[in-house]
């Protein structure tokens, strides 16, 4: 088994670096009306995307002299015309060219330079030849998205991540071997998933985020499951089991549960793909795909080292008390078991502390807005903020916002509608500049540019596009054969934002749904997938609460690097319902599985739920800590979008593990007393049982369910 990972690790290696990699961040919404005003752009030969080159700009700002000064025009002048010898620059437009006479701000004391570059034009040199234009009086910067340092995947989050992991493991397990084998079975399973994406991307369309998204979810739910299992073995060996009988008791147990939990996360990943949204989808494939990897690794390659280490994942003086006879466990049981016992005793008082907890995390979700960060909110240190500075000085905060108004004018009346639309659009609220390019001879589109007041991720530059679309435009298109499409990048962000908004309700009624069915299958209950769908939404909704009070309020975004306030972004919301529904239902099958296997055996519901408890407790605590420390490590890679991931699923699972399932869910089924496993006759004749961990399913039979009993005075 050792072999055939080496093997599969060698020949996917091999494949990448012949055939490379091929990955599309596009966001566009085949059935957006940005996306129409793109395709009449393309009709006409004026799609803005073609041509083959980047756009970027070099902007200066003077301080005492105009930027027409001659000096400075010298100064300026001589380094375009060494920029313009760069290799992979197309062309250059300067300010003090005819062609670029509007590159001058206003008040005179800001110009740019329009530059077009190739994919592999050196924009170090770029930057440095700008770089040597700054004096006391001049300041010059590059920007553009031909500039844009972009998406970089890997890089020191995922070892911060792992360094942590074996830090917590180690000092739950005191073994070094059984710290590092949930760390080494992860690590593969995500580092052949890694492998996969990149020769998936040349066969589906897969962003660049899908290979962090793979590690983020990969690690945290790769060395869990490893966890479970290692744990599972050591318990066996503890107990006086022989080395191979552990092992296999070991998968044919935990093993089964961890393919119960990680085709759950993968089907909740997968049930993104009915929001039909492209990039969504591809970014969940990529991250199934990882967590799939990862459960067949703690399935293959972590029982062949579990046979390769023998005793060794225990601890010396467990080996020695085993060797010699003595009695033997697990450290950390008696706290639980405390704490088992606390919860069954006030249930009411802790339960309801648990659930206002939960609920007041959850509140800032309530204030949430979907939208793309635009350099506005980048770290003050950085060249995009400063360029955004700079040009927003200039030529105003909605300089890099601009609405394409697309229009098809077919006659004499609707070619007069759009000119009187272009003249109109000067007294519309937020709108700061408008220009016109009509349709030339022969042509039917025609171009209006609207840059607004505000910046691209202002919620008043949604409001104007919304604005334009319901009220102006229908009123300029009325009674006209004119039809006018509003596009561009910022509205085709907002349309992209407004479609997961409209359908994020939609998904959590199917994940609700399908955790709802799933736990009924494993547990032959009614309340207890009720309780399971209830407060998985909670866990998902304090998740999305922190997002938003950390990243949209700015209550701590300066922390994790990635500048000020700013919309949550549009992909975090549904990735942070999907992923932490699907770790909510692998803490709700570990414990209840155990409380469930406890009251078949005994019949005792309190002691069902207090042994449970106790017995799955410190494993829960020790993955969920493990897991937000992978998660929390990846909110300090400086990215936006896997900071506000890392930082809402490492919360969200926090609060899942230590708020619901090992406080506020026993609270729940004691006060819920033995009709929690009531399960309807009719029910039980026509669906399938569900084995989570090899036991029964089921009870052979169902004792009359007794009236609700009181579990303490709590």
């Amino acid at each position: 088994m050792l072999a055939l990972w080496l093997v599969a690790f060698v020949g996917l290696g091999g494949a990448v670096g012949g055939i490379g990699s091929t990955f599309t961040d596009s966001t566009d919404l085949p059935s957006s009306e940005s996306s129409a005003a793109y395709d009449l752009l393309a009709q006409a030969g004026a799609n803005p995307e073609d041509g083959g080159t980047d756009a970027g700009n070099l902007v200066w700002q003077t301080d005492g002299v105009p930027v027409t000064d001659p000096t400075v025009v010298a100064q300026v002048q001589d380094v375009l015309k060494r920029i313009a010898a760069v290799p992979g620059v197309e062309s250059v437009v300067s300010p003090y060219d005819p062609a670029g006479a509007a590159q001058v701000s206003p008040g005179g004391d800001v110009a740019y330079a329009t530059l077009a570059l190739t994919e592999d034009a050196d924009t170090a040199r770029i930057t440095a030849l700008a770089d040597s234009l700054d004096s006391e009086t001049l300041v010059a910067v590059t920007g553009g998205s031909a500039f844009d340092p972009g998406f970089s995947a890997g890089g020191p989050a995922e070892v911060i991540g792992v360094l942590c992991a074996l830090v917590i493991l180690l000092l739950v397990f005191r073994s070094v071997w059984a710290a590092v084998l949930p760390i080494v079975t992860g690590v593969a399973g995500v580092g052949i998933a890694a492998l996969v994406i990149l020769l998936g991307s040349n066969v589906v369309d897969l962003p660049s985020y899908a290979m962090s998204m793979g590690s983020l979810v990969g690690l945290g739910v790769g060395i869990d499951y490893a966890l479970f299992i290692v744990n599972r073995h050591r318990k066996a060996l503890l107990s006086g089991s022989p080395l191979r009988e552990s092992i296999t008791q070991a998968v044919t147990t935990s093993g089964r549960a961890v393919v119960f939990a990680g085709a759950t996360v993968v089907v909740a990943l997968l049930g993104m793909t009915v929001l039909d949204i492209g990039i969504l989808t591809g970014m969940a494939l990529g991250a199934a795909v990882t967590v799939l990897l990862t459960v067949v690794s703690a399935l293959t390659l972590l029982p062949a080292l579990l046979a390769v280490l023998g005793n060794r994942v225990l601890g010396r003086r467990q080996r020695r008390a085993l060797a010699a006879g003595e009695p033997v466990s697990e450290p950390g049981g008696r706290l639980w078991s405390r704490w088992a016992t606390a919860v069954q005793r006030r249930p009411a008082v802790l339960g309801v502390a648990a659930a206002a907890l939960v609920v007041l995390l959850a509140a800032p979700a309530l204030s949430m807005r979907l939208g793309s960060a635009d350099a506005s909110s980048d770290p003050a240190d950085s060249a995009t903020q400063q360029y955004h500075q700079v040009m927003s000085e200039g030529f105003g905060a909605g300089f890099d916002a601009q609405l394409l108004l697309v229009g098809q004018t077919p006659d004499d009346d609707s070619r007069t509608a759009f000119t009187a639309l272009a003249e109109q659009l000067s007294a519309v609220e937020d709108v700061a500049a408008v220009s016109a390019a009509p349709p030339a001879a022969g042509q039917e589109i025609g171009v209006i540019t609207v840059t607004p007041s505000s910046t691209a991720q202002a919620e008043e530059t949604a409001d104007l596009v919304t604005a334009l679309r319901e009220d102006v435009v229908p009123a300029a298109e009325e009674d006209t054969g004119l039809q006018v499409y509003v596009g561009g990048s910022t509205a085709s962000g907002i349309d992209f934002a407004q479609a997961l908004t409209s359908k994020l309700p939609v998904y959590l009624a199917i994940i609700a749904v399908l955790g709802f069915v799933l736990l009924a299958l494993a547990f032959r209950s009614v309340l207890v997938p009720l309780i399971g769908a209830v407060t998985n939404l909670l866990s998902i909704a304090a998740g999305l609460g922190i997002v938003t009070a950390v990243f949209q309020f700015g209550w701590g975004s300066t922390l994790f690097g990635v500048g000020s306030a700013a919309p949550v972004e549009p992909f975090v919301a549904v990735m942070v319902v999907g992923i932490v529904f699907g770790l909510s239902m692998d803490y709700q099958v570990f414990l209840v599985s155990r409380m469930h296997e406890e009251w078949a055996h005994t019949r005792d519901h309190h002691r069902a739920v207090r042994v449970g408890m106790a017995e799955t407790g410190r494993v829960i605590a020790t993955a969920a800590v493990i897991m937000a420390c992978v998660f929390a490590a990846f909110g300090f890679s400086g990215e936006r979008i896997i900071a506000e991931l890392g930082v809402g699923m490492g919360a969200a699972v926090l609060v899942d593990a230590f708020l619901v399932r090992l406080v506020l869910v026993p609270a729940l089924l004691h006060r819920m007393g033995a009709r929690t496993w009531w399960y309807p006759r009719w029910a039980e004749r026509i669906t399938p049982r569900v084995s989570v961990e090899g036991g029964p399913a089921t009870p052979a039979e169902h004792p009359a369910v007794p009236e609700l009993e009181t579990a303490g005075r709590g």
